[in-house]
Protein backbone atom coordinates (compact mmCIF):
# COMPACT_ATOMS: atom_id res chain seq x y z
CA UNK A 1 0.00 0.00 0.00
CA UNK A 2 1.51 3.33 -0.86
CA UNK A 3 2.28 5.98 1.39
CA UNK A 4 0.44 9.46 0.46
CA UNK A 5 2.30 12.75 2.30
CA UNK A 6 -0.53 14.64 3.97
CA UNK A 7 -0.91 18.22 3.26
CA UNK A 8 -0.94 20.88 6.56
CA UNK A 9 -4.08 20.39 8.20
CA UNK A 10 -5.20 17.19 6.58
CA UNK A 11 -5.71 13.61 7.81
CA UNK A 12 -2.80 11.62 7.61
CA UNK A 13 -2.35 8.25 5.70
CA UNK A 14 -3.44 5.27 7.51
CA UNK A 15 -0.60 2.94 6.46
CA UNK A 16 1.22 2.49 9.66
CA UNK A 17 -1.93 1.87 11.92
CA UNK A 18 -2.85 -0.50 9.62
CA UNK A 19 0.27 -2.33 10.13
CA UNK A 20 -0.21 -2.07 13.61
CA UNK A 21 2.74 0.40 14.25
CA UNK A 22 1.50 4.11 14.48
CA UNK A 23 2.11 6.03 17.39
CA UNK A 24 -0.93 7.68 17.51
CA UNK A 25 -1.05 11.18 19.89
CA UNK A 26 -4.59 11.32 21.90
CA UNK A 27 -6.33 13.92 19.62
CA UNK A 28 -9.41 16.05 20.87
CA UNK A 29 -12.67 14.81 21.15
CA UNK A 30 -13.65 15.44 17.12
CA UNK A 31 -16.95 16.92 16.99
CA UNK A 32 -19.55 16.63 14.22
CA UNK A 33 -20.28 18.83 11.64
CA UNK A 34 -22.56 21.09 10.93
CA UNK A 35 -24.65 19.20 12.68
CA UNK A 36 -25.17 17.30 16.11
CA UNK A 37 -24.99 13.88 15.87
CA UNK A 38 -26.99 11.42 18.70
CA UNK A 39 -25.33 8.82 20.79
CA UNK A 40 -24.79 5.81 19.30
CA UNK A 41 -24.63 4.04 22.77
CA UNK A 42 -26.05 5.35 26.41
CA UNK A 43 -23.47 6.26 29.02
CA UNK A 44 -23.27 3.07 30.87
CA UNK A 45 -22.50 0.77 27.90
CA UNK A 46 -19.62 3.19 26.51
CA UNK A 47 -18.04 2.77 30.25
CA UNK A 48 -17.96 -0.93 29.15
CA UNK A 49 -16.27 -0.47 25.92
CA UNK A 50 -12.45 -0.49 26.90
CA UNK A 51 -10.73 -2.67 24.66
CA UNK A 52 -9.20 -5.52 26.81
CA UNK A 53 -5.98 -7.52 25.65
CA UNK A 54 -7.26 -11.26 26.00
CA UNK A 55 -4.88 -14.05 26.11
CA UNK A 56 -5.02 -17.38 23.68
CA UNK A 57 -6.12 -19.85 24.15
CA UNK A 58 -9.24 -18.95 25.42
CA UNK A 59 -9.44 -21.35 28.46
CA UNK A 60 -6.09 -19.31 29.86
CA UNK A 61 -6.42 -16.13 32.50
CA UNK A 62 -7.29 -12.51 31.02
CA UNK A 63 -4.00 -10.24 31.04
CA UNK A 64 -5.27 -6.55 32.26
CA UNK A 65 -3.87 -3.33 30.09
CA UNK A 66 -1.56 -2.23 32.91
CA UNK A 67 0.03 -5.61 32.87
CA UNK A 68 0.13 -6.95 29.46
CA UNK A 69 3.27 -9.05 28.69
CA UNK A 70 5.55 -7.28 26.07
CA UNK A 71 5.22 -8.52 22.33
CA UNK A 72 8.37 -11.12 21.99
CA UNK A 73 11.43 -9.68 20.47
CA UNK A 74 11.08 -9.95 16.45
CA UNK A 75 12.55 -13.00 15.18
CA UNK A 76 14.32 -12.64 11.74
CA UNK A 77 12.41 -13.76 8.59
CA UNK A 78 12.51 -17.36 8.36
CA UNK A 79 12.98 -18.44 4.62
CA UNK A 80 10.00 -19.59 2.85
CA UNK A 81 10.19 -22.32 0.06
CA UNK A 82 9.91 -21.92 -3.05
CA UNK A 83 7.14 -24.58 -3.79
CA UNK A 84 4.87 -22.34 -1.18
CA UNK A 85 5.81 -19.10 -2.63
CA UNK A 86 4.71 -21.05 -6.09
CA UNK A 87 1.34 -22.02 -4.28
CA UNK A 88 0.71 -19.10 -3.40
CA UNK A 89 1.53 -16.92 -6.43
CA UNK A 90 -0.12 -19.90 -9.01
CA UNK A 91 -3.51 -19.40 -7.06
CA UNK A 92 -6.60 -20.47 -8.26
CA UNK A 93 -7.31 -16.77 -9.53
CA UNK A 94 -4.48 -17.43 -12.09
CA UNK A 95 -5.44 -20.77 -13.16
CA UNK A 96 -9.17 -20.16 -13.77
CA UNK A 97 -6.89 -16.87 -15.91
CA UNK A 98 -5.07 -19.72 -17.94
CA UNK A 99 -7.61 -21.83 -18.71
CA UNK A 100 -10.29 -19.18 -20.40
CA UNK A 101 -6.88 -17.91 -21.95
CA UNK A 102 -4.94 -20.96 -23.02
CA UNK A 103 -8.52 -22.31 -24.87
CA UNK A 104 -9.51 -19.05 -25.86
CA UNK A 105 -5.72 -18.95 -27.96
CA UNK A 106 -6.03 -22.36 -29.39
CA UNK A 107 -9.53 -21.94 -30.60
CA UNK A 108 -8.05 -18.51 -32.23
CA UNK A 109 -5.21 -20.49 -33.39
CA UNK A 110 -7.54 -23.07 -35.07
CA UNK A 111 -9.50 -19.97 -36.70
CA UNK A 112 -6.77 -17.84 -38.24
CA UNK A 113 -5.43 -21.28 -39.25
CA UNK A 114 -8.74 -22.28 -40.92
CA UNK A 115 -9.08 -25.20 -39.07
CA UNK A 116 -12.41 -24.06 -37.56
CA UNK A 117 -14.27 -22.45 -40.10
CA UNK A 118 -17.26 -21.44 -37.38
CA UNK A 119 -15.27 -19.44 -35.62
CA UNK A 120 -13.20 -17.93 -38.19
CA UNK A 121 -16.96 -16.96 -39.77
CA UNK A 122 -17.96 -16.38 -36.55
CA UNK A 123 -14.99 -14.05 -34.97
CA UNK A 124 -17.43 -11.10 -33.87
CA UNK A 125 -19.70 -13.43 -31.75
CA UNK A 126 -16.79 -14.98 -30.18
CA UNK A 127 -15.32 -11.73 -29.11
CA UNK A 128 -18.60 -10.36 -27.54
CA UNK A 129 -19.14 -13.76 -26.12
CA UNK A 130 -16.16 -13.75 -24.05
CA UNK A 131 -16.48 -10.13 -23.44
CA UNK A 132 -20.29 -11.27 -21.81
CA UNK A 133 -18.41 -13.66 -19.29
CA UNK A 134 -16.01 -11.10 -18.14
CA UNK A 135 -18.57 -8.93 -17.16
CA UNK A 136 -20.95 -11.57 -15.50
CA UNK A 137 -17.99 -12.35 -13.32
CA UNK A 138 -17.82 -9.17 -11.86
CA UNK A 139 -21.99 -8.92 -11.75
CA UNK A 140 -23.02 -8.03 -8.63
CA UNK A 141 -26.87 -9.48 -8.53
CA UNK A 142 -24.86 -13.11 -10.47
CA UNK A 143 -22.38 -12.76 -7.58
CA UNK A 144 -24.54 -13.12 -4.81
CA UNK A 145 -26.76 -15.94 -6.59
CA UNK A 146 -23.81 -17.68 -6.13
CA UNK A 147 -23.33 -17.25 -2.86
CA UNK A 148 -26.67 -18.14 -2.45
CA UNK A 149 -26.22 -21.23 -4.05
CA UNK A 150 -22.83 -22.45 -2.68
CA UNK A 151 -23.89 -21.40 1.04
CA UNK A 152 -27.39 -23.04 0.50
CA UNK A 153 -26.22 -26.27 -0.75
CA UNK A 154 -23.29 -27.08 0.15
CA UNK A 155 -22.73 -26.02 4.12
CA UNK A 156 -21.33 -28.02 6.74
CA UNK A 157 -21.84 -31.52 5.26
CA UNK A 158 -19.62 -31.70 2.37
CA UNK A 159 -16.32 -32.87 2.38
CA UNK A 160 -13.83 -30.25 3.58
CA UNK A 161 -11.50 -29.82 0.33
CA UNK A 162 -14.91 -29.74 -1.69
CA UNK A 163 -16.08 -26.68 0.26
CA UNK A 164 -12.34 -24.79 0.64
CA UNK A 165 -12.72 -24.97 -3.54
CA UNK A 166 -15.47 -23.94 -3.13
CA UNK A 167 -14.52 -20.54 -1.73
CA UNK A 168 -11.66 -20.44 -4.00
CA UNK A 169 -13.19 -20.84 -6.61
CA UNK A 170 -15.93 -17.77 -5.33
CA UNK A 171 -12.73 -15.51 -4.13
CA UNK A 172 -11.31 -16.08 -7.28
CA UNK A 173 -13.85 -15.65 -10.09
CA UNK A 174 -11.77 -12.35 -11.25
CA UNK A 175 -9.53 -15.07 -12.96
CA UNK A 176 -12.38 -16.05 -15.23
CA UNK A 177 -13.13 -12.13 -16.01
CA UNK A 178 -9.93 -11.07 -16.64
CA UNK A 179 -9.07 -13.86 -18.64
CA UNK A 180 -11.95 -13.67 -21.17
CA UNK A 181 -11.71 -10.23 -21.38
CA UNK A 182 -7.98 -10.29 -22.74
CA UNK A 183 -9.49 -13.32 -24.73
CA UNK A 184 -12.48 -11.09 -26.29
CA UNK A 185 -9.59 -8.80 -27.10
CA UNK A 186 -7.55 -10.66 -28.95
CA UNK A 187 -10.70 -12.51 -30.71
CA UNK A 188 -11.75 -8.54 -31.53
CA UNK A 189 -8.56 -8.09 -33.01
CA UNK A 190 -8.62 -10.76 -35.29
CA UNK A 191 -12.55 -9.63 -36.31
CA UNK A 192 -11.07 -6.04 -37.28
CA UNK A 193 -7.93 -7.82 -39.16
CA UNK A 194 -10.11 -10.12 -41.19
CA UNK A 195 -12.52 -7.06 -41.68
CA UNK A 196 -9.74 -5.07 -42.84
CA UNK A 197 -8.33 -8.06 -45.27
CA UNK A 198 -11.71 -7.65 -46.98
CA UNK A 199 -11.88 -3.69 -47.05
CA UNK A 200 -12.82 -4.03 -51.18
CA UNK A 201 -16.03 -4.95 -50.42
CA UNK A 202 -16.74 -3.41 -46.44
CA UNK A 203 -18.21 0.25 -45.76
CA UNK A 204 -15.50 2.55 -45.20
CA UNK A 205 -17.52 3.64 -42.23
CA UNK A 206 -17.07 -0.51 -40.81
CA UNK A 207 -13.75 -0.22 -41.39
CA UNK A 208 -13.52 3.17 -38.97
CA UNK A 209 -15.93 1.99 -36.18
CA UNK A 210 -14.16 -1.59 -36.09
CA UNK A 211 -10.43 -0.19 -35.48
CA UNK A 212 -12.38 2.61 -32.82
CA UNK A 213 -13.96 -0.04 -30.95
CA UNK A 214 -10.51 -1.77 -31.04
CA UNK A 215 -8.95 0.80 -29.75
CA UNK A 216 -10.91 1.36 -26.84
CA UNK A 217 -11.76 -1.89 -25.69
CA UNK A 218 -7.68 -2.27 -25.60
CA UNK A 219 -7.30 0.99 -23.63
CA UNK A 220 -9.85 -0.22 -21.23
CA UNK A 221 -8.22 -3.81 -20.71
CA UNK A 222 -4.70 -1.85 -19.94
CA UNK A 223 -6.73 0.08 -17.51
CA UNK A 224 -6.71 -3.07 -15.73
CA UNK A 225 -3.26 -3.93 -15.25
CA UNK A 226 -2.49 -4.93 -11.59
CA UNK A 227 0.24 -2.07 -11.58
CA UNK A 228 -2.61 0.66 -12.53
CA UNK A 229 -5.67 -0.80 -10.71
CA UNK A 230 -3.24 -0.84 -7.31
CA UNK A 231 -1.35 2.31 -7.94
CA UNK A 232 -3.54 4.71 -9.65
CA UNK A 233 -7.26 3.91 -8.31
CA UNK A 234 -8.60 7.00 -10.10
CA UNK A 235 -6.99 6.04 -13.32
CA UNK A 236 -7.94 2.96 -13.62
CA UNK A 237 -11.60 4.17 -12.95
CA UNK A 238 -11.49 6.68 -14.74
CA UNK A 239 -10.78 4.41 -18.26
CA UNK A 240 -12.17 1.52 -16.97
CA UNK A 241 -15.19 2.63 -16.66
CA UNK A 242 -16.12 5.63 -19.16
CA UNK A 243 -13.77 3.96 -21.91
CA UNK A 244 -15.38 0.82 -21.84
CA UNK A 245 -19.15 2.42 -21.59
CA UNK A 246 -17.55 4.16 -24.93
CA UNK A 247 -16.40 0.77 -26.12
CA UNK A 248 -19.70 -0.61 -25.34
CA UNK A 249 -21.87 1.79 -27.83
CA UNK A 250 -18.72 1.53 -30.16
CA UNK A 251 -19.73 -2.25 -30.45
CA UNK A 252 -22.84 -2.12 -30.63
CA UNK A 253 -22.15 0.31 -34.24
CA UNK A 254 -19.73 -2.06 -34.66
CA UNK A 255 -21.82 -5.08 -34.74
CA UNK A 256 -25.07 -3.56 -35.88
CA UNK A 257 -23.16 -2.10 -39.33
CA UNK A 258 -21.58 -5.37 -39.87
CA UNK A 259 -24.45 -7.29 -39.39
CA UNK A 260 -26.75 -5.17 -41.96
CA UNK A 261 -24.19 -4.27 -44.66
CA UNK A 262 -24.35 -6.66 -47.22
CA UNK A 263 -21.26 -7.39 -49.01
CA UNK A 264 -22.77 -8.76 -52.03
CA UNK A 265 -24.90 -5.85 -53.18
CA UNK A 266 -23.20 -3.31 -51.25
CA UNK A 267 -26.12 -1.91 -49.58
CA UNK A 268 -27.56 -1.83 -46.38
CA UNK A 269 -29.97 -4.44 -45.10
CA UNK A 270 -32.54 -2.57 -42.88
CA UNK A 271 -34.28 -5.51 -42.61
CA UNK A 272 -35.21 -5.94 -38.44
CA UNK A 273 -35.60 -9.51 -38.50
CA UNK A 274 -32.56 -10.43 -40.40
CA UNK A 275 -30.34 -8.24 -37.71
CA UNK A 276 -32.27 -10.01 -34.69
CA UNK A 277 -31.47 -13.62 -36.15
CA UNK A 278 -27.58 -12.63 -35.55
CA UNK A 279 -26.27 -14.55 -32.55
CA UNK A 280 -23.74 -11.34 -32.16
CA UNK A 281 -26.42 -8.71 -31.73
CA UNK A 282 -27.94 -10.98 -28.73
CA UNK A 283 -24.56 -11.54 -26.99
CA UNK A 284 -23.93 -7.53 -27.17
CA UNK A 285 -27.41 -7.34 -25.48
CA UNK A 286 -26.14 -9.49 -22.90
CA UNK A 287 -23.20 -7.35 -21.97
CA UNK A 288 -25.22 -4.40 -21.95
CA UNK A 289 -27.60 -5.49 -19.87
CA UNK A 290 -25.34 -7.01 -17.31
CA UNK A 291 -23.30 -3.77 -17.33
CA UNK A 292 -26.69 -2.22 -17.05
CA UNK A 293 -28.27 -3.81 -13.81
CA UNK A 294 -25.97 -3.05 -11.02
CA UNK A 295 -26.06 0.68 -11.79
CA UNK A 296 -30.27 0.17 -11.53
CA UNK A 297 -29.53 0.16 -7.77
CA UNK A 298 -27.82 3.29 -7.36
CA UNK A 299 -28.94 5.49 -4.78
CA UNK A 300 -28.03 8.81 -2.65
CA UNK A 301 -28.44 7.70 0.62
CA UNK A 302 -28.07 10.18 4.04
CA UNK A 303 -25.10 8.79 5.60
CA UNK A 304 -23.50 9.87 9.63
CA UNK A 305 -20.08 10.33 9.76
CA UNK A 306 -18.02 9.85 13.32
CA UNK A 307 -15.02 10.63 13.47
CA UNK A 308 -12.97 8.75 16.22
CA UNK A 309 -9.61 9.75 15.30
CA UNK A 310 -7.61 11.76 12.41
CA UNK A 311 -7.19 8.54 10.56
CA UNK A 312 -10.67 6.77 10.09
CA UNK A 313 -14.24 7.65 9.32
CA UNK A 314 -16.84 5.67 10.43
CA UNK A 315 -19.86 6.10 8.21
CA UNK A 316 -23.01 4.66 9.29
CA UNK A 317 -25.84 3.46 7.02
CA UNK A 318 -29.97 2.66 7.93
CA UNK A 319 -30.74 -0.57 7.44
CA UNK A 320 -28.85 -4.14 8.86
CA UNK A 321 -27.08 -6.44 6.23
CA UNK A 322 -26.34 -10.14 6.28
CA UNK A 323 -22.39 -10.83 7.20
CA UNK A 324 -19.22 -10.36 4.79
CA UNK A 325 -21.24 -8.30 2.56
CA UNK A 326 -18.86 -4.72 1.02
CA UNK A 327 -20.07 -1.96 -0.62
CA UNK A 328 -18.93 0.83 -3.01
CA UNK A 329 -19.55 4.35 -2.01
CA UNK A 330 -18.70 7.32 -3.96
CA UNK A 331 -19.61 11.79 -3.45
CA UNK A 332 -20.70 11.23 -7.25
CA UNK A 333 -23.10 9.19 -8.85
CA UNK A 334 -21.08 7.13 -12.01
CA UNK A 335 -17.37 8.22 -10.68
CA UNK A 336 -14.62 7.24 -8.13
CA UNK A 337 -16.66 4.65 -5.77
CA UNK A 338 -14.43 2.45 -3.35
CA UNK A 339 -14.78 -0.55 -2.21
CA UNK A 340 -15.55 -1.02 2.16
CA UNK A 341 -16.19 -4.44 3.68
CA UNK A 342 -20.05 -3.34 6.06
CA UNK A 343 -19.89 -4.51 9.45
CA UNK A 344 -23.99 -5.27 10.65
CA UNK A 345 -25.54 -7.26 13.41
CA UNK A 346 -28.08 -8.89 10.87
CA UNK A 347 -30.21 -8.18 9.01
CA UNK A 348 -32.72 -7.06 11.80
CA UNK A 349 -30.37 -4.14 13.01
CA UNK A 350 -31.37 -0.36 12.52
CA UNK A 351 -27.71 0.33 10.85
CA UNK A 352 -24.28 -0.94 9.04
CA UNK A 353 -21.14 0.53 9.37
CA UNK A 354 -18.33 1.25 7.03
CA UNK A 355 -14.32 1.75 8.46
CA UNK A 356 -12.90 4.04 5.64
CA UNK A 357 -9.30 4.34 6.96
CA UNK A 358 -7.66 7.79 5.40
CA UNK A 359 -5.46 6.64 2.08
CA UNK A 360 -6.37 8.89 -0.51
CA UNK A 361 -7.61 11.38 -1.72
CA UNK A 362 -11.56 10.41 -1.31
CA UNK A 363 -11.11 8.48 2.11
CA UNK A 364 -9.20 11.92 2.94
CA UNK A 365 -12.06 13.80 2.30
CA UNK A 366 -14.42 11.69 4.28
CA UNK A 367 -12.44 13.13 7.20
CA UNK A 368 -11.71 16.67 6.63
CA UNK A 369 -15.10 16.95 4.73
CA UNK A 370 -17.53 14.63 6.11
CA UNK A 371 -20.21 14.54 3.75
CA UNK A 372 -24.37 13.97 4.66
CA UNK A 373 -24.74 11.94 2.35
CA UNK A 374 -22.93 9.37 -0.49
CA UNK A 375 -24.23 7.34 -3.34
CA UNK A 376 -23.71 3.92 -2.84
CA UNK A 377 -25.20 0.20 -4.71
CA UNK A 378 -27.94 -0.79 -2.67
CA UNK A 379 -26.93 -4.28 -3.38
CA UNK A 380 -24.36 -5.57 -2.33
CA UNK A 381 -21.54 -7.49 -3.76
CA UNK A 382 -20.24 -10.57 -1.30
CA UNK A 383 -16.70 -11.35 0.35
CA UNK A 384 -14.67 -13.79 0.72
CA UNK A 385 -15.94 -14.62 4.33
CA UNK A 386 -19.37 -14.61 3.14
CA UNK A 387 -18.76 -18.40 2.08
CA UNK A 388 -17.79 -18.23 6.75
CA UNK A 389 -21.65 -20.62 6.28
CA UNK A 390 -20.00 -23.44 4.75
CA UNK A 391 -17.27 -24.12 8.02
CA UNK A 392 -18.26 -25.78 11.17
CA UNK A 393 -16.05 -23.15 12.64
CA UNK A 394 -13.28 -21.09 11.78
CA UNK A 395 -10.75 -17.79 12.89
CA UNK A 396 -10.91 -14.28 11.67
CA UNK A 397 -7.69 -12.42 11.37
CA UNK A 398 -7.34 -8.70 10.67
CA UNK A 399 -5.17 -6.13 11.23
CA UNK A 400 -5.70 -1.93 11.32
CA UNK A 401 -8.87 -1.54 9.18
CA UNK A 402 -9.26 -4.90 8.52
CA UNK A 403 -12.06 -5.12 10.97
CA UNK A 404 -14.40 -3.60 8.94
CA UNK A 405 -14.64 -6.63 6.48
CA UNK A 406 -13.46 -9.50 9.41
CA UNK A 407 -16.71 -8.09 11.88
CA UNK A 408 -19.61 -8.85 10.61
CA UNK A 409 -18.61 -12.70 10.35
CA UNK A 410 -17.90 -12.61 13.93
CA UNK A 411 -20.55 -10.68 15.18
CA UNK A 412 -23.43 -12.69 13.26
CA UNK A 413 -22.17 -16.29 13.85
CA UNK A 414 -20.73 -18.03 17.50
CA UNK A 415 -18.73 -20.51 15.71
CA UNK A 416 -16.24 -17.59 14.34
CA UNK A 417 -13.37 -16.35 16.52
CA UNK A 418 -12.22 -13.25 15.83
CA UNK A 419 -8.38 -12.01 15.88
CA UNK A 420 -7.65 -8.15 15.73
CA UNK A 421 -4.38 -6.82 15.90
CA UNK A 422 -3.72 -2.64 16.14
CA UNK A 423 -2.31 0.11 17.63
CA UNK A 424 -4.46 2.26 20.04
CA UNK A 425 -7.45 0.49 18.78
CA UNK A 426 -10.17 2.00 21.15
CA UNK A 427 -8.88 5.50 20.43
CA UNK A 428 -8.44 5.35 16.96
CA UNK A 429 -11.68 3.30 16.11
CA UNK A 430 -13.62 4.83 18.84
CA UNK A 431 -16.25 3.29 21.18
CA UNK A 432 -18.50 2.60 18.24
CA UNK A 433 -16.44 -1.04 16.89
CA UNK A 434 -15.39 -1.48 20.22
CA UNK A 435 -18.99 -1.41 21.81
CA UNK A 436 -20.38 -3.68 19.02
CA UNK A 437 -17.04 -6.50 19.61
CA UNK A 438 -17.45 -6.55 23.33
CA UNK A 439 -21.59 -6.36 23.22
CA UNK A 440 -21.77 -9.57 20.57
CA UNK A 441 -18.29 -11.42 20.76
CA UNK A 442 -18.16 -13.47 24.25
CA UNK A 443 -14.20 -13.14 25.22
CA UNK A 444 -13.85 -16.81 24.91
CA UNK A 445 -13.63 -15.93 20.97
CA UNK A 446 -11.71 -12.92 20.79
CA UNK A 447 -8.32 -11.50 21.02
CA UNK A 448 -7.32 -8.14 20.48
CA UNK A 449 -3.80 -7.72 20.43
CA UNK A 450 -3.04 -3.66 20.81
CA UNK A 451 0.63 -3.51 19.75
CA UNK A 452 1.08 0.03 21.66
CA UNK A 453 -0.28 -1.98 24.52
CA UNK A 454 2.20 -4.68 24.66
CA UNK A 455 5.43 -2.98 22.97
CA UNK A 456 4.75 -4.10 18.81
CA UNK A 457 3.43 -6.87 17.29
CA UNK A 458 2.95 -10.16 18.19
CA UNK A 459 4.51 -13.94 16.79
CA UNK A 460 1.17 -13.70 14.28
CA UNK A 461 1.49 -17.40 13.13
CA UNK A 462 2.48 -18.64 16.81
CA UNK A 463 -0.76 -16.99 17.78
CA UNK A 464 -2.89 -18.52 15.01
CA UNK A 465 -1.88 -22.08 15.34
CA UNK A 466 -2.68 -21.81 18.85
CA UNK A 467 -6.21 -20.58 18.06
CA UNK A 468 -6.66 -22.92 15.29
CA UNK A 469 -5.99 -25.85 17.21
CA UNK A 470 -7.65 -24.89 20.82
CA UNK A 471 -10.41 -23.85 18.36
CA UNK A 472 -10.66 -26.64 16.60
CA UNK A 473 -11.14 -24.45 13.34
CA UNK A 474 -11.27 -25.63 9.83
CA UNK A 475 -10.38 -22.22 7.93
CA UNK A 476 -8.69 -18.93 8.07
CA UNK A 477 -9.86 -15.76 6.90
CA UNK A 478 -7.52 -12.97 6.22
CA UNK A 479 -7.64 -9.16 5.73
CA UNK A 480 -4.41 -7.05 5.98
CA UNK A 481 -2.09 -5.27 4.02
CA UNK A 482 0.15 -6.75 1.54
CA UNK A 483 2.90 -7.33 3.84
CA UNK A 484 1.10 -8.72 6.73
CA UNK A 485 -1.34 -10.88 4.06
CA UNK A 486 1.94 -12.51 2.62
CA UNK A 487 3.54 -13.30 5.52
CA UNK A 488 0.42 -15.06 7.46
CA UNK A 489 -0.06 -17.10 4.04
CA UNK A 490 2.89 -18.13 3.81
CA UNK A 491 3.08 -19.45 7.85
CA UNK A 492 -0.72 -20.49 7.22
CA UNK A 493 0.61 -22.44 4.15
CA UNK A 494 3.93 -24.43 5.55
CA UNK A 495 1.63 -24.96 8.52
CA UNK A 496 -0.99 -26.78 6.84
CA UNK A 497 -3.87 -24.41 7.89
CA UNK A 498 -6.53 -24.06 4.96
CA UNK A 499 -6.63 -19.87 4.61
CA UNK A 500 -7.66 -17.46 2.29
CA UNK A 501 -6.09 -13.85 2.46
CA UNK A 502 -6.94 -10.39 1.02
CA UNK A 503 -7.39 -9.99 -2.83
CA UNK A 504 -5.70 -7.10 -4.80
CA UNK A 505 -7.56 -7.68 -8.13
CA UNK A 506 -10.47 -5.60 -8.43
Amino acid sequence: MSTVTSPTGAAPAYDDAERGTVEISRPAPVSYPQEKKENTFADDEKKAMTVTALEVPATKEKASLTAAPKAPAKKPKKKTSKWILWQIWFNTYRKLFTICFSLNMIGLGLAASGHWPYALKYNGAMAVANFNFAILMRNEIFGRLLYLFVNTCFAKWAPLKFRLGCTSVLQHLGGIHSGCATSGVAWLILKVVRTYQNRTNEHVSILVVGLLTNLAVFITACAAIPWVRNTHHNVFERHHRFVGWTGLFLTWAFTIMGDIWDTDTQTWNLDGVHLVRQQDFWYVMGMTLFIALPWICTREVPVDIELPSPKVAIVRFRRGMQQSLLGRISRHAVKEYHAFGIISEGTHAKYHYMICGVQGDFTRSLVNDPPRTLWTRELKFAGVSNTSTLYKRGIRICTGTGIGAALSTCIQSPYWYLIWIGSDQEKTFGPTISGLIHRYIEPERLTLWDSKVRGGRPDTMKLLREVYHTWNAEVVFITSNYIGNSEMMEGCKEAGIPCFGTLWDF
